[in-house]
């Protein structure tokens, strides 16, 4: 299996967890809070994150997300609170953290002007990895993101795709026992996203612990075991992909999609034909058992909407239900 040829392990110095501090969490925090500059960006949220798991981080643009993974991160101190990660305190041991962790920022910060494997070695440099364990280590990360045919390609006519690859080989170089990963698939097509889950997948298999922030739900869904929805700084669910659908929607929902501005008009005329209602600027979600029943309902209460279409329920009908807002805002 191509994703055993990762597993090489880097020798490295790691301080011995604090005595009286007791966590098998790979990441734990208690009352974490940041603020910048008078806002506060993280409130209090309590969170572990267990060896082997995949957790996602899950809210629009300022729910937080991103300032927690900067302070899992180690380069951005925590406000308040406690955070442990690898049972160690990072405004103590960050270098010892930030050793046994990869990172995949939201952009590439690949040097353009190096080549593909030239970009691998120089960053397994920055560990003491010898120039000879780094090309050895920079070939097998190669192959297991498919890209050893463009090795000794310069990176900048890379296209978007094999770019975010290179990005995630480069996080691996170290052998982490953590991933970062913020929104490690923002502006791909399709077919590189998928590429690129399972890469991530055969990580997960591995038994690296990967934590993402993602916008998509269908990422979500793909690659997380559990998810932490925040929003304004706030853990608002926590659980599985399906055990939140199963706990905050109903098995289906149907929408009425209806010109702009006027779906809000026709509230009052599909009231009681589902659990719950949501009104979105071009269309209304009902939330239904029965999508089909409730689309015969709606057309005998006379309604001619735009377009129609029964789905399953979604982690989007999740957040909705949570925030009244929209993953996209």
């Amino acid at each position: 299996d191509t994703a055993a040829t990762v597993t090489g392990r880097v020798s490295r110095t790691v301080p011995a967890v604090p005595s009286g501090l007791v966590t098998a969490a790979v990441t734990s925090a208690r009352a974490l809070r940041k603020e910048v500059g008078g806002f506060v960006a993280v409130d209090g949220i309590d969170f572990d994150v267990e060896q082997g798991e995949s957790v996602g981080f899950l809210g629009p643009n300022g729910a937080g997300k991103t300032s927690t993974m900067r302070m899992i991160g180690c380069v951005s101190p925590i406000t308040a609170g406690q955070l442990r990660i690898f049972g160690l305190d990072p405004g103590d041991d960050g270098s010892a953290i930030r050793a046994r962790m990869g990172v995949v920022p939201q952009a590439d910060q690949l040097d353009p002007e190096l080549t593909v494997m030239e970009n691998l070695v120089i960053y397994g440099r920055y560990f003491d990895i010898s120039r000879r364990d780094s090309r050895e280590r920079a070939s097998e990360l190669l192959d297991f993101v498919q890209l050893s045919e463009r090795a000794h390609d310069l990176v900048d006519p890379l296209s978007g795709g094999m770019k975010r690859r290179l990005t995630i080989a480069r996080s691996l170089m170290s052998d982490p026992d953590l991933l970062l990963l913020d929104e490690p698939t923002t502006g791909l097509d399709p077919q590189a996203r998928h590429i690129l889950w399972d890469r991530l997948y055969r990580l997960k298999q591995d038994g690296v612990t990967l934590v993402i922030t993602t916008h998509y739900m269908d990422e979500a869904e793909q690659l997380c075991d559990r998810l932490v929805v925040m929003d304004r700084g706030h853990i608002v669910a926590e659980g599985s992909p399906r055990s939140l659908i199963q706990q905050y929607a109903t098995r289906e929902v149907l929408e009425l999609r209806f010109p702009i501005g006027d779906a809000e008009t026709h509230e009052t005329d599909v009231g009681g034909i589902g659990d719950r209602i949501e009104t979105l600027p071009d269309r209304l979600l009902i939330y239904v058992r029965d999508g089909d029943e409730a689309l015969a309902e709606v057309h005998r209460r006379g309604l001619d909407p735009v377009g129609s279409l029964v789905r399953r329920a979604s982690l989007e009908d999740v957040f909705l239900r949570l925030t009244g807002r929209t993953l996209i805002d």
